[in-house]
């Protein structure tokens, strides 16, 4: 009998350990996840200002439903009188080493890249997250380019762009990230109306 009521007690003990353990990680989440939503909407916001053109007039934010079913935000730079002057948007890829990572990407007018900014990624460290550019002058190669006559393929695969040493598909995933951003771009410049 005293060895039953042991059993009990442990499965009692343990089971207020694991109530307790439940109860202090919600509490940290509860705590944590306003701050930790507020910095990832600081980060979207410094990051559209980095690879927006510089024009004058306002942002329209709208959302794009992209060629895998996925809605995409996009922020339309707009002139003074209504003209599309660039865009900002928020891209990803589903190739990249980690599995996903999201990109911004800017536009100017006639569709060349004013400058991408990494959102989101999970790379190797010393290896795939060189996409960063605190760790690399990797993402620099796509400002100023026009992907209608800059191939955004890796120079292993036939393409213009100068792959990461050692992270060929991180460098992959990038550039698909781009040139799905710069596909919903033309897309929205060819349907675009002031």
């Amino acid at each position: 009998m005293a060895k039953n009521d042991s059993i009990w007690r442990l499965v009692i003990v343990l089971t207020c350990i694991s109530l307790l353990a439940a109860l202090a990680l919600t509490g940290v989440y509860a705590l944590t996840k306003g701050p930790i939503e507020q910095g990832q909407r600081e980060k979207k916001e410094k990051a559209l200002q980095a690879v927006l053109p510089a024009y004058e007039g306002t942002v329209r934010d709208t959302v794009v439903v992209d060629a895998d079913n996925e809605q995409v935000p996009v922020h339309l730079a707009i002139g003074q009188n209504g003209e599309l002057c660039g865009a900002g948007i928020e891209t990803y890829t589903k190739k990249a080493f980690a599995g996903r990572f999201d990109l911004m990407v800017g536009f100017d007018a006639e569709g060349a890249i004013v400058n991408t900014e990494v959102l989101k990624a999970g790379e190797t460290p010393g290896l795939g997250d060189k996409i960063n550019k605190d760790k690399s002058e990797f993402a620099m190669q796509f400002n100023h380019q026009n992907p209608a006559d800059f191939k955004l393929v890796v120079k292993k695969d036939g393409g213009d762009v100068d792959a990461i040493t050692a992270a060929t598909v991180s460098s992959r995933a990038y550039c698909d990230a781009v040139q799905r951003a710069y596909d919903i771009f033309m897309k929205i410049k060819e349907d675009y109306h002031e």
